[in-house]
């Protein structure tokens, strides 16, 4: 069928396009008579707006971007970003906006990727994820005027707009947890240490664990299961290994579950482990694993509403968003030897 023009709205009606224009946009210049008039008529002819006018009027593209620097195969892996991406999506459907989704291999293509965004006016703004220590990308985005929120510490925002958990405060429940059951070998599968959040995991594992006298011991890795398997395989063949383990997501967890099983071990009863994030895989397992828990489709809901915000006029803050809960499940329990 052909399109619903103004001007046909405006025929049958019995108005100006001027007036037609104002009724629909919802601006002042008509009666309020006038503008029922028109609205009824544009519902009769199943009227929807002309996407492409309305971003050249507004100079907006309708659209935020978000930029994936890890390997296409982890993100479908991955249920943090299916769970952070639906939740982004909640906020900007309601908004009539779309979603620039980018997987690239590394941060440099990221990169490349704002300033080519920038300089086509593709996006209305950014989301910007895995933050590094001395990130680069944040004073790119400040040269571009980009509008951006990133989702990490305010310590590592520089002043930005930024949407956060506390991973510090998490991190030592998890190891205060750990220890309050009998543990004194612990040790950690973490991610990537130039993520800004898995560096303040890093301190935070690293001070409690002398606080309370603990042996530990750290294996980093790209997030992915098959590394967080090598990593447990790697850490169960250590003399002394830790009767121990956290992970920094769900997947190395499950996965590090599966090499303790194919080993002929058993969790809780020869490792206690300790997952991140706390998706439903979590509760699929068999023993169900202990995680740090917070809810993900709820934080990329928030630091979507967070970039409306800052578009429409909001100061740069910094918003914490949550601090994980520990949830105790099967996979916890004390050492066999304690």
């Amino acid at each position: 069928m052909p399109r619903v023009t103004i001007k046909e709205i405006a025929r049958r009606a019995g108005v100006s396009k001027g007036a037609v224009s104002y009724a629909l946009n919802n601006q002042p210049g008509v009666s309020e008579a006038t503008r029922a008039r028109v609205m009824k008529v544009a519902e009769e002819l199943e009227w929807v707006p002309n996407r492409a006018a309305r971003q050249l009027s507004a100079a907006r593209s309708e659209t935020f971007g978000l930029v994936l620097a890890r390997s296409a195969k982890t993100l479908s892996e991955e249920p943090f970003y299916m769970g952070f991406v639906g939740g982004v999506e909640s906020i900007l459907s309601d908004r009539s906006y779309a979603l620039a989704l980018q997987v690239v291999p590394d941060l440099d293509d990221e990169m490349a990727t704002y300033r080519k965004w920038a300089a086509e006016r593709r996006v209305d703004g950014v989301i910007v994820v895995d933050l590094r220590v001395d990130d680069p990308r944040i004073p790119l985005l400040r040269k571009l005027e980009l509008p951006a929120v990133l989702v990490g510490d305010p310590a590592q925002s520089d002043g930005m707009t930024c949407v956060w958990t506390d991973g510090t405060t998490a991190m030592r429940a998890a190891v205060e947890h750990v220890a309050s059951l009998g543990h004194k070998a612990i040790a950690r599968v973490a991610g990537p240490p130039e993520h800004g959040h898995v560096w303040i995991r890093d301190q935070a594992f690293a001070a409690v664990s002398r606080r309370l006298g603990l042996e530990a011991m750290v294996l980093h890795t790209d997030f992915s299961g098959e590394e967080g398997a090598a990593a447990t395989r790697e850490l169960m063949a250590t003399e002394g290994r830790p009767t121990a383990i956290i992970y920094d997501n769900d997947l190395m967890a499950v996965a590090g579950l599966s090499v303790v099983s194919g080993l002929g071990l058993k969790s809780p009863d020869d490792v206690t482990l300790v997952a991140w994030d706390d998706s439903t895989l979590c509760r699929l397992t068999h023993p169900t694993l202990t995680a740090m828990s917070h809810n993900i489709v709820a934080y990329g809901a928030e630091v979507a509403q967070r970039l409306f915000n800052l578009l429409e006029g909001a100061r740069p803050e910094a918003h914490l968003y949550s601090t994980p809960l520990l949830i105790v499940r099967e996979s916890s329990g004390p050492p066999s030897r304690y």
